[in-house]
């Protein structure tokens, strides 16, 4: 394997002078430059970047730490590829670490993006805990965001979508339409994206004087299959719904899918709400209602947040991003009209 000493012979240089040009610190001619970057393609020296990035204290990397159960899903694609465009924008390289299925992965996924110097850190967390997190961001210097969970002691660290509100604000929406028995589809119950959709789902219910009825809330899993699945429960179930909201629109679609095949039309019968707003809601039959969560706003936000720390600046505002109900043709009154 080439060395740095290597390089430098060929190029007629010193090692230091090659340290130089490579971290990018002093001054070096333009002459030197060019014959450095000459020898380095040449022996195909690849330069060490852990032992630069603690020379440098810049490694010119951003972390993103997300559970790999998200990975599958439209929600996440959008999310990955708005954090890697915008990274870029920055002049910046993503790094991406896996959360896998505990607190203690998740952590544990954060030393490695700290271990590898990465310059700032995103957090999608799925099972650390708020107080865990202010735990981790006052205890590290790299600035750390948090992204879609609001944190108690440093809200500025954090970007987050309500989404109890978010899910109380589509229940509103078929209330008030008329419809009464109103069917539920949960997320992942070890999500807190999932718990607080269904916690707005109960509130709002609750707000209106009309009882929670166990028998209308099925489990899900966030994919189509588990929507087609809860479709099949309820019916297996026999009971009577007029409206069915899912936790996201992977399973909305899947459930959509499951009326159909049991003969039972959408909207006519059933009127139908996801969330997330996916590429393909305006495109399925009937056009899929859904409420928006603005990922790319958010992912724009939090990158934005700790570029601006890594200059020396400093946030002492909390910023919540709200959903927005896209009424499609899904939806439409019931019998309470």
């Amino acid at each position: 394997m080439t060395t740095m000493l290597e390089v430098a012979k060929r190029a007629g240089v010193s090692k230091a002078t090659v340290s130089r040009v490579l971290s990018g610190n002093g001054y070096v001619s333009q002459d030197t430059k060019d014959r450095v970057f000459k020898a380095i393609a040449e022996s195909g020296y690849r330069p060490n970047l852990l032992a630069r990035n603690l020379a440098t204290k810049k490694s010119q990397t951003l972390g993103l730490v997300v559970t790999n159960t998200l990975y599958h899903g439209v929600y996440f694609s959008e999310l990955l590829f708005h954090a890697a465009r915008l990274t870029e924008d920055q002049g910046r390289q993503l790094i991406l670490a896996d959360g896998k299925h505990s607190a203690e992965e998740e952590r544990a996924a954060i030393q490695y993006l700290l271990d590898l110097r990465c310059d700032a850190i995103i957090i999608y967390p799925r099972f650390l805990t708020p107080d865990e997190m202010d735990d981790i961001i006052r205890n590290h210097e790299q600035p750390i965001m948090v992204l879609n969970r609001r944190l108690r002691q440093n809200g500025s660290h954090c970007v987050w979508s309500d989404q109890k509100a978010s899910s109380q604000m589509a229940m509103e929406q078929l209330i008030q339409q008329g419809h009464r028995d109103i069917a539920f589809i949960t997320g992942s119950l070890d999500s807190p994206t999932g718990i607080e959709r269904l916690a707005g789902y109960k509130e709002a219910l609750n707000s209106h004087g009309i009882a929670v009825r166990d028998e209308l809330i099925t489990k899900g899993k966030w994919t189509p299959a588990t929507g087609a699945a809860g479709v099949e429960t309820l019916l297996e179930r026999n009971v009577s719904f007029s409206a069915l909201v899912a936790s996201n629109d992977d399973m909305a679609i899947g459930a959509m899918k499951q009326l159909h095949a049991k003969g039972v039309r959408v909207p006519e019968q059933v009127s139908v709400i996801g969330f997330d707003d996916v590429a393909l809601a305006p495109y399925t039959i009937p056009a899929l209602s859904s409420v928006k969560i603005p990922v790319t706003a958010m992912i724009e936000e939090t990158i934005n947040r700790l570029i601006f720390m890594l200059d020396g600046g400093e946030f002492n505002l909390q910023h919540a991003f709200p959903g927005e109900l896209i009424m499609r043709d899904s939806v439409t009154t019931g019998p309470f009209a």
